[in-house]
């Protein structure tokens, strides 16, 4: 597909190109935060609207079955809702925390069943979010050379803060302008790009490189895939580094468990790996402790937020969970509890009930992508960014970041539309 025929077709489109191709200057201006939850509710209001359109009316080719994945996100980010208003409840944290609590719930958990929907029920072409994603890697390289230059210079790393923040969020770092970062435990730089912190630029990094891996185009290709790589390795995400050498060789494999070539080859490979299976243990123990202590003060904080967030799950809120974060001690750094991970978080906050409502979705939607992966390329796609969400589930909370990686989200979702589902791709993509 040539470069000037990825172009939007239809208002939804272009409402989806904008806002990811203007990335940067969104950031620039501290919107970044706001853009995806108000494009979010936007593009269900739009379907509702064709909802209630007589058929000639409607927009081409606009889905009105729900696909069942979808109706189970969407139960599922509603049991989220119920989980949080009966924590506030049980803690009798009162009206006007519930209500702050629902927008939170609608800005985060919320956008994850939207943008599944949106891309299962609208007309977006995946090829279009591939581009958009590409030119936004274009658009980091071009902008490296100031982001590197401004720390070897002495230019102060956050510029200002944007008065949006009066919006409300997680915290003024959502809506920084920031040239660089420093890293505390090495005191060098580190670049977060875009995002709120350094490890949320190694997970769009990922997301990246799977689009860049199924643009056509080989100009937009090497730009998607060298910028993702770029921003990986300066963000200095560890996570994001280990995802980035283990999702798409993955993908690849397992999209093709019907072809006998590579059951000989893995049939040969496993002999192999039974031969030198002492010695590639030996190795994994090595390369986890090196993993750990790569951030050894990093590491401990996080085992220490698990421990807390289990203990006072257990003993105090096991059912719908604490309603709200809390501030932690002293040996936490006074961190969330339960932040740095999504699943330690939930069972804090939203209790067992919570934990089950994320689960579900995320266990029956990789399931039913390894199905269709061995067929579908868009699938091939929506599996890859699956494995992602579910590998930095450990190491992030996904609802705080659910405005950065919504892209993944719709191609998930689109993996499900019924005109993708029946046609023929191309396998020898991913």
């Amino acid at each position: 597909m040539e470069a000037q025929t990825i172009n939007p077709e239809n208002i939804i489109e272009k409402w989806i190109w904008y806002a990811l191709i203007l990335t940067y200057p969104f950031y620039v201006i501290g919107a970044v935060y706001i853009v995806a939850p108000v494009l979010g509710w936007m593009l269900i209001l739009y379907w509702a609207y064709n909802l209630w359109l007589p058929e000639p009316m409607r927009i081409k080719s606009f889905q009105l079955e729900i696909p069942a994945i979808a109706w189970l996100w969407i139960a599922g980010m509603v049991v989220m809702e119920v989980a949080l208003i009966a924590g506030h409840v049980d803690f009798q944290l009162g009206l006007p925390a519930i209500i702050k609590s629902s927008i939170g719930w609608a800005k985060g958990w919320a956008l994850l069943a939207v943008f599944v929907m949106v891309g299962a029920t609208l007309p977006v072409r995946p090829e279009l979010i591939y581009r958009a994603c590409c030119i936004i890697c274009l658009h980091t390289l071009i902008l490296i050379p100031i982001f590197v230059g401004a720390y070897y210079i002495g230019l102060p790393g956050k510029i200002f803060v944007s008065p949006l923040k009066a919006i409300g969020g997680p915290g003024p770092e959502f809506f920084e302008f920031q040239l660089y970062g420093i890293n505390p435990e090495s005191q060098g730089p580190r670049w977060r790009f875009f995002t709120p912190w350094a490890p949320a630029a190694g997970l769009l990094a990922n997301f990246y490189l799977v689009f860049a891996l199924q643009e056509r185009e080989k100009f937009w290709r090497w730009c998607g895939i060298v910028g993702s790589i770029a921003m990986v390795l300066m963000c200095q995400s560890r996570a994001g580094l280990v995802a980035m050498l283990f999702v798409s060789p993955a993908v690849y494999f397992v999209s093709r468990l019907n072809n006998p070539v590579l059951w000989m080859t893995g049939g040969v490979g496993m002999a192999g790996v039974g031969v030198a299976f002492t010695n590639l243990l030996e190795l994994a123990d090595i390369t986890v402790t090196e993993f750990k202590q790569a951030r050894a003060g990093s590491s401990r904080v996080r085992a220490a937020l698990a421990r807390i967030a289990i203990q006072r799950w257990r003993d105090e809120a096991p059912v719908w969970g604490h309603g709200v974060v809390e501030r932690g001690p002293h040996l936490v750094e006074y961190m969330p509890i339960g932040s740095h991970h999504s699943w330690y978080g939930l069972l804090f906050v939203k209790g067992a009930v919570g934990f089950v409502a994320l689960f579900l979705p995320m266990a029956v939607t990789l399931v039913a992508l390894f199905i269709q992966a061995q067929r579908c390329v868009t699938s091939r796609a929506g599996l890859a960014c699956m494995l992602i969400l579910i590998m930095f589930s450990f190491g992030e909370n996904l609802e705080i970041l659910a405005y950065l990686f919504w892209p993944a989200l719709v191609i998930i979702g689109a993996a499900f539309r019924n005109d993708i589902v029946e046609k023929s791709f191309d396998s020898k993509k991913i």
